[in-house]
């Protein structure tokens, strides 16, 4: 009953992840795409498809059992651990990853060097259900105008573990280890589908207010 009522609660605060079915025939362009960018040198995915990036990423979750890490440098060969804070605020020496197909769009796509005070940003589900997402920046740094194109990165899940509990779960997956990814796709402000879903919040305001307040706001910006 408790986790229907948070699901409730969570559909009511965030968005959810579009509805995605994968047909036989997507199934066959991604898996020959996957294919054929392992054969390539550099690992990119020359991805040339009418068909969403994030479906393919959902794809390559869980059919492929890949974990996904965005970033904005087009160039890392290899993973180190270092030291961040977990979902809930604690410290950590890991490499970070999400099996969401949308939440790393969104730090591949965020140029953080335009951040001006905090972001509130996350991919939450009732126990691991149907997961929402949330995002939030300051007014100050929407108008730095901070969106860029950067890289999804496919790493091999069995290194990682996903370490959110309790009611509310990040798609947080954290490895103690360093690991070189297996493909990478390139993608662009477009290609993040809660782009005009992105609200803004007050820098010194409470996390729980940025939440209550989220969906109402962005709408309005």
């Amino acid at each position: 009953m408790k986790s229907i009522f948070t699901n409730l609660l969570l559909h009511i605060l965030f968005y959810p992840l579009p509805k995605m079915t994968i047909s036989k025939k997507e199934e066959n362009l991604f898996n020959n795409l996957l294919e054929n960018s392992l054969k390539r040198p550099d690992k990119t995915i020359d991805y040339k498809l009418a068909i969403p990036k994030y479906k393919f990423l959902y794809y390559a979750t869980k059919q492929k059992s890949f974990v996904l890490h965005g970033s904005n440098n087009k160039y890392i060969d290899s993973f180190e651990p270092r030291k961040q804070t977990l979902y809930n605020g604690k410290w950590t020496t890991a490499v970070f990853a999400t099996k969401d197909p949308i939440w790393p769009i969104f730090y591949a796509i965020f140029n953080k060097e335009k951040i001006v005070g905090n972001m509130r940003n996350g991919s939450v589900s009732a126990n691991g259900k149907k997961p929402f997402h949330f995002y939030s920046l300051t007014k100050p740094t929407l108008q730095n105008e901070p969106w860029t194109n950067g890289m999804i990165y496919l790493l091999q899940e069995d290194s990682f573990r996903h370490i959110s509990q309790g009611t509310i779960q990040f798609d947080e997956w954290i490895s103690d280890e360093a690991i070189e990814p297996i493909a990478k796709i390139e993608v662009e402000p477009d290609d993040f589908y809660f782009l005009n879903k992105v609200a803004t919040h007050r820098s010194d305001e409470s996390v729980m207010k940025a939440w209550l307040f989220y969906k109402i706001r962005s709408l309005l910006v």
